[in-house]
């Protein structure tokens, strides 16, 4: 693992505080593991590849971005990961409504000092309180389609959304197509060749 983890911080360009946080929150994912079901248990030994650089990865499509909001938070990814390793002036807000991985991440965050609001509750309770965010982002949610449906507020308003998807994507964007149209690009993935980032810089519901 250690290998792989100086691959990921090389290629990230992180400084050593950075470093350094990022293993504390590795160390405590790796804690919290054995108390709450956070990620899949067969990944954990890959954290540094499968979770680490796969979060990593969004910074470098919007570098000039401050203001996240991440939703379904659970584990802290992708959200706490770039509050964590983010350029100066960053702010992540974190929404999870499972009180139990809202503990591991406030904790996380006050360990490692990431600019982070934890907010304990569901999607749509808290999604028209961030219009004006640079960014909205998921990872292992749901569906395009739903995703869409929970940020549409924030996407027809001029956030970008961010959404890493696996090798379904195109069919998800069918299916998404049925109900919205969406302006957006298809980006490779750096860390599983058959997955991609659906990066949405527009939406629209179709008319009936």
């Amino acid at each position: 693992m250690s290998r792989e983890r100086d691959r990921v911080l090389a290629a990230a360009d992180v400084s050593r505080e950075t470093a350094e946080k990022l293993d504390l929150y590795v160390a405590q994912l790796t804690r919290w593991q054995a108390i709450k079901n956070l990620v899949g248990p067969s990944t954990l030994a890959e954290v540094w590849t499968r979770h680490v650089a796969d979060a990593l990865q969004l910074l470098t499509l919007m570098p000039a971005a401050r203001t996240w909001l991440d939703l379904g938070s659970g584990a802290g990814i992708p959200g706490l990961i770039l509050a964590i390793a983010g350029p100066p002036g960053i702010r992540v807000d974190l929404v999870e409504s499972n009180a139990r991985k809202c503990a591991f991440l406030t904790e996380t965050a006050r360990l490692t000092g990431a600019p982070v609001r934890v907010h304990n509750a569901r999607i749509e309770a808290v999604i028209g309180d961030h219009r004006g965010v640079d960014v909205v982002c998921a990872r292992a949610l749901a569906s395009l389609t739903q995703l869409l449906a929970w940020a549409e507020p924030l996407l027809k308003t001029g956030t970008t959304g961010l959404f890493p998807k696996g090798r379904e994507v195109e069919a998800e964007l069918t299916e998404a197509a049925a109900r919205w149209t969406v302006g957006h690009d298809l980006l490779p993935s750096r860390t599983e060749s058959s997955a991609r980032i659906v990066r949405v810089t527009a939406l629209a519901p179709n008319r009936p």
